[in-house]
């Protein structure tokens, strides 16, 4: 009986070490949308829910999780004389996410040649750089920063935002993981899976 009891406490400490030491290594699975530079941004948008983070023209817009090139518009089409909603991100890239979410980022100045649809990329890996393009021209360089659920292409009034993503990203932006997939769920019930086109 002695000899059964030491065997199974042997077991357990190698097994209870590994649950310790695991968590302290684990990366983390998102980060914060722009990388190596100075941002700020609101607690506020216009009138969809979006973020805009401002930076400097070329800083680094990032992928926020592990997931998939979901869409690229890498020619900026953009008139002020029409403002069609389709086109007003300029150069963007949205990516759906390990967790199921869709994140995308516009007024971009470049497309890095290595983004291409259906990529697999990790958290942190550089899809573009912040700009100014789409209706953003003119002003002071930004990242739009929209999160939402995957749609069928060129639905961009969903794919521009439907969740106001700051707390998500002051959360990154500290290092600590907050995962949005719950409440774009939520969103999603509410609004439906492609809400009626807005007038603007």
């Amino acid at each position: 009986m002695k000899s059964a009891r030491v065997i199974t406490i042997g077991l357990l400490i190698p097994v209870q070490l590994l649950i310790l030491i695991q968590p302290s290594n684990a990366a983390p699975a998102y980060v914060f949308p722009v990388a190596g530079c100075s941002v700020k941004y609101a607690h506020s948008h216009h009138d969809y829910p979006a973020t805009d983070i401002q930076a400097n023209k070329g800083c680094a817009f990032v992928a926020p999780i592990n997931g998939i090139v979901d869409e690229i518009v890498a020619k900026d089409v953009w008139s002020g004389k029409t403002n069609l909603g389709q086109d007003r991100g300029g150069l963007s890239v949205s990516i759906i996410g390990d967790d199921g979410v869709r994140y995308y980022g516009s007024h971009l100045s470049k497309i890095e040649t290595t983004t291409v649809v259906g990529i697999r990329v990790s958290a942190g890996t550089k899809l573009g750089e912040v700009g100014n393009t789409g209706s953003a021209r003119g002003t002071a360089p930004h990242l739009h920063f929209g999160i939402s659920w995957p749609t069928e292409k060129n639905i961009w009034w969903v794919r521009r935002g439907v969740l106001y993503p700051w707390k998500y990203l002051d959360a990154w932006k500290a290092g600590k993981d907050l995962s949005p997939a719950n409440s774009i769920k939520t969103v999603k019930l509410k609004m439906g899976e492609i809400p009626p086109k807005p007038k603007k």
